[in-house]
């Protein structure tokens, strides 16, 4: 072991404490501040009138008489102070986390992201968003620790030389290394600073597993959070789990292969195949170059870095954001500066967790895709809706109604205009025919009508959820299709009581045109003419009246002739008005029906059309670029 074991003991005292053997050579060990906000992990905050032990001093920071002002405090105690001079209660100003809020395009993802999970909440399965409700856990865990530390994990298979690079970098030997595997058996932290308490007490190292580097690098890494992990291809099940839950949680990874097993198939297709989007917090380092002669190294880095562009993922040459790709060995110390330079200048930029999250985000996204893009265009178009509004109006026998409509028309006109004895004749035979002359059993036709009706509505219904459900993801193409269901339930019956009401409304006596009172007229003048000239006739039978056969006779004549063409007369300009009569008829049906169908199967699809385009507009946002960069698209 390590030359910590007295070290070790006290922290085992006090839960939190970092120790390790530069540990006299800084703030008396066992102590840990540092986090922002003025406040340490879990502890009591700085003392207010002196710079906390081991804490450099930032730009950032403001004095009031000499003393530190963390910010956090005098919030707290007065409040700040508006323009015109009057501090505002305590509590007024927006809290920021000790991590600092998140900005720019990362917080527009998150927010909508977090509107995207609450919005699918009752549409897509709970399975599905299981991880974007993760990275939204872990961006709120991560938001509550030090920005100022950078945790980096060391990955790597059995006798690649992890602890050996951990050791390295620490410049202490921190971590057991030798033949026996696995040799770590448990995750082991070294940090370069302090304040990163909270930090190993998310990835749940124990104090007993934390170290201290030599004191000589604390400049040149510090923030550094390093943790050694055991092997990702151990046989022990345990050190794998623990591997891959740590994975999940740091800022940045160091995968650390050897010359023997940098193809493994394992390690691409487990992890570094999946986590090709993480490429700007990836480090992948050749270890044990030294075994390699000549130019033998430079041609295994080659093919490494073929082998990371066929998993996809980006390598960081020539100014482009990516995984960076280093050979060292660190046994003898090759490269091993150059590696800490850039660890160095890594962990000063303070990125990292916002961009792990970013990554975290493009995988969301990726992982969501297939429930929230569409194929195609989707929503209902005119056509559809009109041939809903269409197949309603077959059901309700919305044709039906206008062509009787334009029938009762005609009717009417010809029992208007039509001679005295063909109405009475008329009237005679309906008197004579069974049912009061309506020719049809009312008792035996509503029957299968009814049927073919309601059979007529859930087609419509099935074809207009069809065509609104096209192309739409399966989850939202569900929900439109159980939408259009649940309104169809009592339509039939809504639109039984809508043609009644229809039936009963256009049964009324129709209206006349304004030609009638004259057409009348001109039939009641041919009839007069028939009775005065058949009257002129029987007077002068009865010799009541003068001989003369010429004139009665011409009238009667005129009279009887003058009848049927004043009625056919009639019959022909009826035509337009009783067809015009039975249109209205039909419109008004089908805009009922239409009306009753819109109101309770169209809006409900809308309904859930507009709620699938809102989330798609969400999930267009939590997408971004690099989110459909990642999804395919």
């Amino acid at each position: 072991m390590t030359a910590i074991t007295g070290d070790e003991n006290r922290a085992d005292d006090r839960p939190g404490d970092e120790t390790g053997p530069a540990a006299g050579t800084g703030p008396a060990a066992g102590t840990d501040t540092g986090t922002e906000g003025g406040a340490v992990d879990g502890n009591s905050p700085e003392p207010p009138c002196e710079q906390a032990p081991g804490r450099p001093r930032e730009s950032g920071e403001g004095r009031s008489g000499g003393c530190w002002d963390d910010g956090l405090i005098a919030r707290r105690s007065g409040g700040r102070r508006r323009e015109d001079g009057l501090a505002e209660p305590a509590g007024a100003e927006e809290h920021v986390p000790i991590g600092g809020a998140y900005g720019g395009p990362l917080r527009t993802r998150l927010d909508a992201l977090r509107e995207l999970v609450g919005l699918s909440s009752t549409r897509v399965e709970s399975e599905t968003l299981a991880e974007a409700g993760r990275v939204l856990d872990e961006a709120s865990a991560r938001q509550r620790l030090s920005a100022r530390h950078t945790v980096v994990a060391i990955a790597g298979a059995t006798g690649s030389g992890k602890s050996t690079l951990f050791n390295a970098l620490a410049q202490v030997p921190l971590s057991e290394t030798g033949l026996r595997r696995p040799t770590t058996s448990a995750p082991i932290a070294c940090s370069w600073s302090e304040g990163s308490a909270g930090l190993l007490d998310r990835l749940a190292i124990p104090p007993r597993l934390r170290r201290r580097p030599l004191a000589g690098g604390a400049d040149e890494l510090s923030g550094l959070v390093l943790v050694d992990l055991p092997d990702h291809d151990s046989a022990m099940v345990r050190h794998r789990e623990q591997v891959d839950r740590v994975l999940a949680l740091v800022d940045a990874v160091i995968w650390v292969v050897d010359p023997e097993k940098y193809a493994d198939a394992a390690l691409h297709e487990r992890y570094l195949r999946p986590l090709a989007g993480h490429a700007e917090i990836t480090f992948v380092v050749l270890n044990q170059v030294d075994r390699l002669p000549g130019e033998a190294a430079d041609q295994v880095l080659d093919d490494l870095r073929r082998l990371l562009d066929e998993d996809g993922m980006a390598l960081g040459e020539h100014g482009e954001p990516g995984a960076t790709v280093l050979a060292l060995s660190a046994l003898s110390g090759d490269g091993v500066d150059e590696l800490r330079d850039v660890l160095g200048t890594f962990v000063q930029e303070r990125t990292a967790p916002a961009r792990r999250l970013a990554a975290d985000v493009d995988a969301a996204a990726a992982g969501l895709r297939a429930a929230y893009v569409a194929e195609g265009l989707t929503g209902l178009d005119e056509r559809a809706r009109e041939d809903f509004a269409d197949r309603l109006a077959e059901a309700v026998g919305a044709k039906a109604a206008g062509e009787a409509a334009e029938r009762e028309w005609r009717r009417h006109a010809i029992r208007a205009c039509g001679t005295p004895w063909l109405r009475l004749w008329r009237w005679y035979e309906r008197k004579r025919l069974p049912g009061n002359g309506s020719g049809v059993s009312p008792a035996t036709a509503p029957v299968e009508e009814e049927l073919t009706a309601r059979q007529r509505v859930e087609q419509a219904v099935r074809t207009v959820a069809d065509a609104a459900a096209a192309g739409l993801p399966a989850p939202w193409a569900q929900a439109v299709r159980e939408a259009a269901v649940r309104g169809a339930d009592g339509l039939p019956e809504a639109l039984d009581d809508l043609a009644a009401r229809e039936a009963a409304a256009t049964g009324k006596r129709p209206l006349r045109p304004a030609w009638w009172p004259a057409a009348v007229l001109a039939q009641m003048s041919m009839t007069l003419l028939q009775v005065y000239g058949g009257l002129w006739l029987v007077g002068q039978i009865a010799d009541l009246l003068e001989p003369g056969l010429v004139v009665p006779a011409l009238l009667m004549a005129a009279g009887i002739v003058g009848g049927p063409l004043v009625e056919w007369a009639c019959t022909a300009a009826v035509r337009g008005p009783a067809r015009r009569y039975g249109q209205d008829a039909r419109r008004r049906l089908r805009e009922a029906a239409a009306g009753c169908g819109r109101a309770r199967v169209l809006d409900p699809i809308a309904g859930e059309l507009m709620r699938y385009r809102e989330v798609r507009e969400q999930y267009a946002t939590v997408a971004g670029r690099g989110g459909a960069r990642a999804a395919g698209r």
